[in-house]
């Protein structure tokens, strides 16, 4: 039994995923509003964080997926005062891989096992198999290995070294993420801006049949295409979620260049003063992998 706290987009599915891996699962999050989604889904839910504790029989494992910073933090101060020697505390949130070893060293003074669980694949592969990327001491990690196994895709989980390493590979997963979608953005405002009238759906199937740049970010670009060719009903404005800029300040502490991810970076930041037609693709590509929000134009 595993007890996952944070029932947002990715917990969510992610509770459906380790119900359908019979992992027996048991939710919690301070807004019930999913809960009687999973009743009907015979999933077990807890009403409080003590009562969660409480269901989960010893050794304990909770996961957490959470947002990123205080969230987070205070959660995982809680879950210190509830939990008991020999309990597993797992975060497959965003956290920065800093906090992750912090919190590992935290733990480590209640004899608690702390894991960092970088979490990839967007909503569909929470629901379906994500990749997972996982810090933490070998002994404990090889013991969850089989649960990790069945939450992820095939091939799509390794255990990455010492704790910290499981977000700091996601971390820079995520800064390569923002390189990609950026050199896709500015790609199709380019075929957008020319003489030509592409119908830049088309222009995605084909790519992503034989291409070199074929990947499933052509497939989510493709699907909002097919839905409004010209994205005129989505507004330029891309937000970040820290983990690419997170990346470009350990690419400076490091001094390595990484002048792409750096500027896909200032990019998002430029997003927020001046409507772009690449800011829409990049909205719709977030959207499309992660349900991030969208601003809509009026009309």
């Amino acid at each position: 039994m595993i007890g996952l706290i944070g029932l947002g987009k990715m917990g969510l599915n992610l509770i459906k995923n380790m119900a359908k891996q019979q992992l027996d699962p048991v939710g919690f999050d301070i807004d019930q509003k999913t809960y009687p989604k999973l009743t009907q889904a015979n999933i077990k839910t807890a009403s409080s964080l003590v009562r969660l504790i409480e269901i989960l029989p010893k050794p304990r494992t909770v996961m957490l997926l959470l947002p990123s910073g205080a969230i987070t933090q205070n959660c995982f101060e809680e879950l210190l005062t509830l939990l008991e020697p020999g309990d597993v505390i797992i975060d497959a949130g965003n956290s920065h891989y800093q906090d992750s070893i912090k919190r590992y060293q935290a733990a480590q003074t209640k004899k608690i096992d702390f894991m960092d669980c970088g979490t990839s694949g967007g909503q569909s592969g929470a629901l379906n198999g994500a990749c997972l990327m996982v810090g933490g001491d070998l002994k404990v990690v090889q013991k969850y290995e089989e649960i990790f196994k069945k939450l992820a895709v095939t091939n799509g989980y390794l255990h990455t070294g010492a704790a910290g390493s499981g977000h700091y590979c996601k971390m820079i997963h995520n800064g390569i993420e923002y390189g990609m979608m950026q050199a896709i953005a500015e790609g199709y405002e380019l075929l957008q801006n020319s003489e030509f009238d592409f119908d830049l759906a088309q222009v995605s199937k084909m790519w992503n049949h034989g291409s070199v740049i074929r990947s499933w970010l052509i497939e989510l670009a493709q699907a909002a295409f097919e839905n409004n060719n010209a994205l005129d009903n989505i507004s330029g404005v891309v937000n970040m979620n820290g983990e690419g800029l997170w990346t470009v300040e350990e690419a400076m502490k490091q001094g390595t260049p990484a002048p792409v991810i750096a500027l896909s970076v200032i990019m998002r930041q430029r997003s927020k003063q001046q409507d772009t037609f690449a800011g829409k693709v990049l909205a719709a590509l977030r959207n499309g992998f992660g349900g991030h929000e969208i601003q809509y134009t009026k009309k």
